[in-house]
C-alpha cells in the first residue's frame, strides 16, 4: 500500500512539475507557482512579480530593445551578454584602442563610457486591458477594419491610462489577439559601458561554437545606469548619478548541481508554438533552406576578408555575428524539427483537435480551420519565398543595396508626403549614414553582391524577378555597379543628396545601384507585397480563431502565449541531454575545455596569455570548485532570442548564471519545445566574477556586489536541526 501511495505521489509531482513555456510574470499564482515549487523553487510568485513591493521584476530591464539585463548592485551596475553589448564595445573601439581584442574595464566611475541611443527599460506594472482594447471590434466584419479599430483603441488607451510623466504605456497582444496586456514602463537612456572581457573570452568559439554544446564562452559585459538627482530617467549628463534600483540580484557563489531549479527571467523575442503542420512543412522544406543558402554565401565572403585584414575584422565583426547567428539557428531549427517529428506530432494533435470540435458541437465555428490553413499556406508559398529573397538579399545582407533602398524610400516619400517630408528625411540620411560608412567596405560588399544577386536572379520565383535582371550578365553588372555607383562612398553620397528634390532625384536615377534597386523594389512592392499581405492577413485571422479554439476546448491545458518581446518567466532544471545515439552531454563545462580548444592566433579559439597563466597556476580565487574553474552550464529553460543576457536565478532568488544561447539540436523550440533535447546555455556567474576579479583586477566592481552562500546556509541550518 505504501509503495502504491509513493507511486501516486511521484506521478502527481511529475505532472505538476512540467517544464517549457514562457509565462507572464503577473499571472504566476496557481498552476505555475505549484509547478515551480515542485521543481524546487523556494520563493513565492510575489517574490518574482509584485506591484506593491520590490521583486525580481525590478532587477530585470530590457536591454536596448533586443536583449535582457539584470541589476547586480545598489549603484545601478547591470550585467548582460558580451554579444548584447557588442555594438557599444565596437563603437568605442579603434585600431589604437581595440576593446574588442583587448577588453575594456573602468576602474573608476569617471572612466565609464557613455553610449548614444542605448537604453534599458524597466517594467513598473502589468494589467489586463483586453475588454478595453476589443471594445467595438466584434461588430465589424472585415479583418482589416477589426485591426484598424484595435489600433485606434490601443493608441487612445496608451494616452489615457494613468502613468507618471516619465513613464510610458505599452499595450501588447497575446494569444494571437485574444488577450491584451498593458505594460507601464520606465526607460533610462544614460547607460555607460563599464567592463567587457576581450573577445577571446567574451566570444570564445565565435561562430563555430555558436548554438553548440559543450560551450566555453564568457559571454558577458557590464554597464551602469545613470539617472537624474530624483532617480528618474534623463538624457546623458555629467551631472547624472548612478541609478538606485528598487531591487538588485544577490550573487550566489555556491554553484549549481544537476537537477537544481533554474528560473530565467527576460524578454524573449518571438515564438510560433501554435502553427499548423502545413506552416511548419513550408518552413522546413522551402523557407529556411533558401535563407540558409543566402547567408552561407555572404558569410563565406566576409570570413575570407576578415581573416586576412584586422581592420576589416573590426569593421565587420558585429555584422558578421548578426548574419551568422540566425543562419546557424535556421540550420539547427530545421534539423531539430525533423529529428523530433514535429510535423507528424502537429498532425496528430490536429486530428485530436478536430475530434474535440465535433464533440463540442463547434463545427460551424471551428470545423474548417485546418482546411483553410492548407489552402492559404499553399497560396502564399511563392509570395513568401519571394519576400524572403528580397529581404535577405536587398535589405539584410548586401549593404549597397540596403543604402540604395533607403534612397528609393526617399523618392517614394516625396510622392506620398511632399517636399518637406523629403527634405527632412534627406537631412536625416546625410547625418545618419556617416556611422554606416565607417564600417562599410566596398571590396567586401562587391563580392557579397556578386554571390547574392546570382541567387536572387536564378533561385527566387521567376515571375517576381525583374526582366532586365533575369537577362543580365551578372558579373558585368556587379563590376559596373561597384565601379560607377556614388553610393559606395560617403562623400559621393552626400553630393548625390545635395540640392532640391528634382535635382536629387535626377542624380539618383542616373546611379546604377539605385536603378537596380528601384527595379527590384517596384516589382516586389507591386506584385509580391500586396498579395502576401492579403493572404497573410487571412492567415492571421485564422490563427487568432485557432488560438481561441485551443483556449476554449482545452481549458485546463498548459497554454502559454507566444513570445512577443515582453517580460516572461521560464523555469526548469540544470540538466544534461542525449542529442543522438550513444552521445551523452553533461550539463557543465570547465576552463579545462577552453585550453583543449585553444588554437594560438586563431580569431575564434585564441586564449589570452593571462588566462592561460591563471589556469596553469590554478589561481581561481573564491570562484573555483574542487580544483576546477566552472565556465558554463545548461538547463531545460524555454528560451529564445531576446533572452540573451537573461539572469539565471536559483531557488532563492540569487543570480547563478547568465543566459546566452541554446543548444543546436533544440533551436526548434521557437516552433516546438521538446524537453528531451531543448536546452538553454548559461555562463556560470562564478566564471564572470573570476574574469572580473582575477583576470581584469576590477575589484572596484566586485566590491559593489552582494555575494551570498545560500547552499552553505541551508546545509548549516539542516545540520543544526
Amino acid at each position: 500500500m505504501k509503495s502504491i501511495k509513493l507511486l501516486l505521489l511521484l506521478f502527481v509531482i511529475q505532472t505538476q512539475a512540467q517544464q517549457g513555456g514562457m509565462w507572464i510574470p503577473s499571472l504566476l499564482q496557481g498552476m505555475n507557482e505549484k509547478e515551480m515549487k515542485n521543481l524546487g523553487m523556494k520563493m513565492s510568485a510575489a517574490d518574482i512579480y509584485s506591484v506593491n513591493k520590490s521583486s525580481l521584476k525590478d532587477a530585470v530591464p530590457h536591454f536596448n530593445g533586443g536583449c535582457t539585463s539584470e541589476v547586480i548592485s545598489p549603484k545601478g551596475l547591470i550585467l548582460t551578454n558580451h554579444h548584447c553589448g557588442f555594438d557599444a564595445i565596437q563603437t568605442h573601439s579603434s585600431v589604437e584602442h581595440d576593446y574588442l581584442t583587448n577588453g575594456f574595464w573602468a576602474y573608476k566611475m569617471e572612466d565609464e563610457l557613455p553610449n548614444d541611443d542605448l537604453e534599458v527599460t524597466f517594467i513598473v506594472k502589468i494589467e489586463d486591458v483586453t475588454l478595453k482594447v476589443l471594445e467595438g471590434v466584434a461588430a465589424l466584419t472585415s479583418e482589416a477594419d477589426k485591426q484598424k479599430k484595435i489600433q485606434e483603441n490601443i493608441t487612445a488607451l496608451n494616452k489615457s491610462l494613468p502613468k507618471e510623466s516619465w513613464q510610458e504605456n505599452k499595450i501588447r497582444t497575446f494569444y494571437e489577439g485574444n488577450q491584451y496586456m498593458l505594460f507601464v514602463t520606465e526607460s533610462y537612456k544614460d547607460v555607460r559601458l563599464v567592463g567587457a572581457p576581450p573577445s577571446s573570452i567574451g566570444k570564445f568559439g565565435s561562430d563555430t561554437d555558436n548554438w553548440v554544446w559543450p560551450r566555453h564562452t564568457g559571454d558577458f559585459s557590464l554597464f551602469r545606469i545613470y539617472a537624474d538627482k530624483n532617480n528618474h530617467p534623463a538624457a546623458y549628463s555629467k551631472d547624472n548619478v548612478p541609478y538606485k534600483p528598487k531591487h538588485f540580484l544577490p550573487i550566489s557563489l555556491d554553484g549549481v548541481a544537476e537537477d537544481d531549479f533554474t528560473l530565467v527571467f527576460g524578454y524573449p523575442g518571438k515564438t510560433n508554438e501554435y502553427l499548423p503542420a502545413v506552416a511548419i512543412e513550408q518552413i522546413v522544406n522551402e523557407l529556411n533552406p533558401a535563407k540558409i543558402e543566402i547567408r552561407d554565401k555572404a558569410l563565406k565572403v566576409q570570413d575570407g576578408f576578415m581573416r586576412k585584414d584586422n581592420a576589416i575584422k573590426i569593421q565587420y565583426a558585429s555584422k558578421y555575428a548578426g548574419i551568422a547567428n540566425y543562419w546557424k539557428k535556421w540550420i539547427g531549427e530545421t534539423q531539430g524539427l525533423k529529428k523530433s517529428n514535429a510535423v507528424a506530432i502537429k498532425k496528430k494533435q490536429e486530428l485530436a483537435f478536430q475530434e474535440k470540435v465535433i464533440k463540442a458541437g463547434k463545427q460551424a465555428e471551428y470545423g474548417n480551420l485546418l482546411a483553410d490553413f492548407d489552402k492559404n499556406y499553399k497560396e502564399i508559398a511563392s509570395y513568401a519565398s519571394s519576400r524572403d529573397y528580397f529581404i535577405e538579399v536587398v535589405l539584410r545582407n548586401t549593404e549597397l543595396l540596403n543604402v540604395a533602398y533607403k534612397m528609393y524610400q526617399l523618392e517614394q516619400l516625396l510622392n506620398t508626403k511632399g517636399e518637406q517630408a523629403f527634405t527632412d528625411r534627406k537631412n536625416n540620411l546625410i547625418n545618419g549614414l556617416g556611422e554606416f560608412y565607417k564600417d562599410f567596405n566596398a571590396s567586401v560588399d562587391e563580392k557579397v553582391f556578386e554571390q547574392l544577386i546570382d541567387l536572387y536572379a536564378n533561385k527566387s520565383p521567376k515571375q517576381f524577378v525583374p526582366e532586365s535582371l533575369g537577362n543580365a550578365n551578372l558579373k558585368t553588372l556587379t563590376s559596373d555597379i561597384y565601379s560607377q555607383s556614388s553610393l559606395i562612398d560617403y562623400n559621393k553620397t552626400k553630393e548625390l543628396l545635395a540640392g532640391d528634390s528634382k535635382t536629387v532625384l535626377e542624380k539618383l536615377n542616373n546611379d546604377k545601384a539605385f536603378r537596380l534597386v528601384k527595379e527590384m523594389a517596384d516589382k516586389y512592392l507591386k506584385d509580391v507585397a500586396p498579395k502576401y499581405d492579403e493572404i497573410n492577413l487571412r492567415i492571421t485571422s485564422l490563427q487568432r480563431t485557432y488560438m481561441k479554439a485551443q483556449l476554449e476546448l482545452n481549458k485546463n491545458a498548459r497554454i502559454f502565449p507566444d513570445a512577443n518581446s515582453t517580460l516572461r518567466v521560464t523555469y526548469g532544471k540544470v540538466k544534461g541531454y542525449e542529442p543522438k545515439d550513444a552521445t551523452i552531454y553533461k550539463p557543465f563545462t570547465y576552463l579545462d575545455g577552453v585550453l583543449e580548444k585553444y588554437i594560438p592566433g586563431d580569431y575564434e579559439f585564441d586564449v589570452p596569455k593571462k588566462l592561460i597563466d591563471l589556469y596553469s597556476a590554478k589561481d581561481y580565487g573564491a570562484y573555483g570548485s574542487k580544483g576546477k574553474m566552472p565556465v558554463c552550464f545548461i538547463g531545460t529553460n524555454h528560451t529564445t532570442g531576446g533572452n540573451s543576457g537573461s539572469p539565471a536565478i536559483d531557488a532563492y532568488g540569487n543570480l547563478i548564471g547568465l543566459n546566452f544561447d541554446r543548444v543546436w539540436e533544440g533551436t526548434m523550440s521557437d516552433i516546438y519545445y521538446d524537453p528531451a533535447i531543448c536546452r538553454n546555455v548559461m555562463v556560470d556567474i562564478r566564471y564572470v566574477l573570476f574574469i572580473m576579479d582575477k583576470y581584469a583586477g576590477a575589484k572596484n566592481l566586485i566590491d559593489e556586489l552582494k555575494i551570498v552562500h545560500p547552499k552553505i546556509k541551508i546545509n548549516n541550518s539542516k545540520s543544526k536541526n
